[in-house]
């Protein structure tokens, strides 16, 4: 997250003493003129994550919220939901032979993604509904209501009254039996704040007799990935679950045990790149995900830290594992990181022969090569030990403590097992 924002909040903490208002009264409000003292309101109040959370709040176990157009609540909200893992399975759709205005294989923004996932079905097979139309969307007031929410410290339930706050719908689907409205993300991130999916339920709950069906859609390398949740009681923001979870994609994605092997056999071997740390970025989706990032323009760090689920050290992390694979360069200029062209022509594949690049990319580094020759020879992956044996005998640039194996070797497992996950 910015410094600016983190050096700001501190400064706002000190001079209303926030962290005291909130260990007497449990909650401490803060208006937009307040916090523009310091910086722009929407810069710093935006957190979709727990991880772009500043310092001072993620430290104190504090989370921010809108209650008006102007004002915010600071307190030890449970404002937060970690995404389910997903259903392996991937139901396949297409698209009409008419539809000649949608690139299925460029999807560039969280609108395409949604206007694609209504031409292919995706949407009316999801939401299990009749005729469905795309109805509000936008920006617009919240209304009035009120909300109990869990204190994650004291246990207890805070009660927050929300005036006519902003709220933000990307789209709203409405059919026979429900109004469906979606938050769409192009990003993969561990988690994601519930008040995207609360305040706009709770805003048109009490506008329509039919149930209200709150949908997150997230998209990413070719995959559409839906959950649908429910608030089990409708006035408490903390009781979020999942209903079910479904993966859809207009691509064959059929890969098998035989693609794998014929890309190890056929995969020419590299040297270590020079200078050039050896990963530790354990989940390859997220490496694709930052490739799509960039594929819409170049990102200083800062600017990646602050557009995806990243602290400042994961980015690091993520733009060097980038870096080793040959996805990503730095640009002598201007500092900032873009796509190489490899990058590029890989994301211009269709899903198959795009993930099979990818796995060409990983094993054409003796280590990953050696632990997926292992794995495929054995039905399993290797014992920690023996993948650290392997990458040490080879010079890896800057891997010489053993607790930095350990750390690095944790990355060789996870790509194998990204791998091997591909296969149906």
């Amino acid at each position: 997250m910015s410094n600016l924002n983190q050096i700001a909040w501190e400064t706002l903490f000190k001079r209303y003493k926030i962290l005291e208002e909130v260990d007497k009264n449990g909650i401490f409000y803060i208006s937009a003129d307040q916090i523009k003292k310091e910086r722009e309101p929407r810069l710093m109040a935006k957190f979709d994550h727990t991880i772009n959370l500043p310092p001072i709040f993620a430290k104190n176990k504090l989370s921010i919220l809108p209650i008006t157009r102007g004002d915010y609540a600071i307190a030890h909200f449970d404002a937060y939901h970690p995404f389910e893992d997903t259903n392996p399975e991937i139901h396949q759709v297409s698209m009409p032979s008419y539809i000649q205005s949608i690139d299925s294989n460029n999807i560039t923004s969280e609108t395409i993604a949604l206007n694609c996932a209504v031409a292919t079905g995706i949407i009316a097979d999801f939401t299990e509904d009749f005729n469905i139309l795309p109805t509000v969307s936008g920006r617009m007031g919240s209304g009035y209501f009120n909300f109990n929410i869990r204190d994650v410290i004291t246990k207890k339930t805070l009660n927050i009254n929300v005036k006519n706050s902003q709220i933000e719908i990307d789209a709203a689907y409405e059919g026979v039996n429900y109004l469906s409205l979606f938050e769409a993300k192009r990003d993969i991130s561990d988690d994601f704040l519930v008040r995207q999916l609360y305040y706009p339920y709770r805003s048109w709950q009490g506008q329509v007799t039919k149930p209200v069906k709150p949908i997150f859609l997230v998209y990413s390398n070719g995959i559409y990935r839906l959950y649908e949740y429910k608030f089990t009681n409708p006035d408490e923001y903390s009781s979020l679950k999942l209903v079910k979870q479904k993966n859809y994609s207009i691509e064959d994605t059929e890969i098998t045990t035989e693609d794998i092997i014929n890309v190890m056999k056929n995969t020419k071997i590299k040297a270590e790149p020079s200078g050039v740390p050896f990963p530790q970025a354990d989940k390859f989706e997220r490496i694709i995900n930052l490739c799509e990032l960039l594929n819409s323009g170049d990102y200083d760090r800062n600017q990646v830290t602050q557009n995806y689920d990243f602290d400042g050290r994961q980015t690091n992390y993520y733009i060097s594992a980038g870096i080793y694979l040959g996805l990503i360069e730095k640009h002598q200029i201007n500092r900032s990181y873009q796509l190489s062209k490899d990058g590029k022509k890989i994301l211009k594949l269709n899903y198959k022969q795009r993930q099979l690049a990818y796995c060409e990319r990983i094993l054409s580094y003796n280590v990953f090569h050696k632990v997926a020759q292992l794995y495929f020879q054995r039905g399993n992956i290797p014992e920690r030990s023996e993948v650290i044996d392997i990458m040490k005998s080879f010079d890896l640039y800057n891997v010489k403590a053993e607790s930095t194996y350990f750390r690095r070797s944790s990355t060789v497992v996870s790509w194998v097992e990204w791998i091997a996950k591909l296969i149906q």
